[in-house]
């Protein structure tokens, strides 16, 4: 098992379980934004897809995760930061390839700040923004 893999779950307060080291094994070796359907692809029959979602939902919940949403539903992206259940710190920019359809967080480019009205108090923001990628944009 790779060591990231080993230190993360240790890191989180969660036990090793196949299903959590395949998972974190996949967004590793990817690096770019996956869905729910990615993973049950890439995973084959090893897991359900319960058991996908619970891992999913568990790995958000702890902080190893971030939702990335783009016009085909939910993604989710490694945390590069060091997050915790209470603190997502995703301020980032995530960009959507029209050609390959690859989602990636852009770490360097922050979402600007937005003063929203009075009463009003965001929990989370998302920007994408859809172009080509920088591979794509050389073919």
């Amino acid at each position: 098992m790779n060591q990231f893999v080993k230190n993360t779950l240790k890191d989180h307060s969660l036990r090793n379980t196949l299903c959590r080291e395949d998972i974190l094994e996949t967004f590793l070796s990817r690096e770019v934004a996956l869905s729910h359907g990615d993973l049950e692809h890439s995973l084959g029959e090893k897991f359900d897809r319960v058991t996908i979602y619970r891992t999913l939902k568990t790995f958000l919940e702890k902080g190893i995760i971030h939702k990335v949403l783009d016009e085909e539903g939910m993604r989710y992206a490694l945390c590069k930061e060091r997050c915790t259940e209470h603190n997502h710190h995703h301020d980032h920019v995530h960009f959507k390839c029209s050609e390959c359809g690859q989602t990636n967080c852009l770490e360097s480019l922050h979402i600007p700040s937005i003063q929203l009205p009075a009463g009003y108090h965001a929990q989370e923001m998302n920007l994408l923004i859809q172009g080509l990628c920088a591979a794509c944009s050389e073919n």
